[in-house]
């Protein structure tokens, strides 16, 4: 599939073809609601499309697997009751990796990724995959910086993997986790007006 992107011609990146790509797509999948689970593979979307225009090198599994493992810890079955979101879904991407038979080192490398995609902003000299997954998942969730992308794109990346009520499904995990958590990552994120910037956000309207 190829489509217009910010810069030149792009194709709607596909996942990486590894078996550690395929066991977090059959994760999130599993434990994901349908619209978590398209925003996560989105965000990998919007990250590899954006590494491709602006020719950011990057390791493409890493970018992959920590995308689609990057909101795990909002689901039931992983949500901490004492730790942010973030972190605690790094330690479960941690043992996701540890399984997959990753090294320490690269296991850690995906952990941090997964928290810092919660950062203002990501050096991109420092961690490739961290900046780029931090700017994707402020162009799917609030349309931050989603003039990198042509209207042509934006409606084909919706097409492939719509939003099915994600802004609603993403506002009630956030302010259910920043009443229980008042110190947490999501708790700062709602007191800095999240909820005004998911609902202006130009990917829940038509794209014409």
């Amino acid at each position: 599939m190829t489509v217009h992107s910010g810069h030149g011609t792009s194709t709607v990146p596909a996942a990486p073809d590894t078996a550690a790509c395929a066991a977090a797509l059959e994760v999130a999948t599993a434990y994901c609601s349908p619209a978590l689970l398209n925003h996560s593979v989105r965000s990998y979307v919007w990250a590899s499309a954006y590494a491709a225009q602006r020719g950011i090198e990057h390791d493409a599994e890493l970018l992959y697997v920590s995308a689609l493992l990057h909101d795990i810890g909002l689901v039931a079955e992983f949500d901490s009751h004492t730790t942010d979101f973030d972190v605690a879904g790094g330690h479960v991407a941690w043992v996701f990796a540890a399984g997959a038979g990753w090294p320490t080192e690269r296991r850690q490398r995906l952990s941090e990724v997964i928290v810092r995609h919660m950062w203002d902003a990501v050096d991109v000299r420092e961690d490739p995959e961290g900046h780029l997954l931090e700017r994707a998942t402020g162009v799917d969730i609030s349309g931050r910086n989603l003039d990198d992308f042509t209207a042509g794109f934006q409606a084909k990346v919706l097409a492939c993997y719509p939003r099915a009520g994600l802004s609603d499904e993403f506002l009630a995990c956030f302010h259910d986790q920043a009443a229980r958590k008042p110190e947490s990552s999501p708790a700062a994120a709602v007191r800095g007006g999240l909820a005004e910037r998911v609902r202006a956000n130009p990917l829940d309207r038509p794209v014409s």
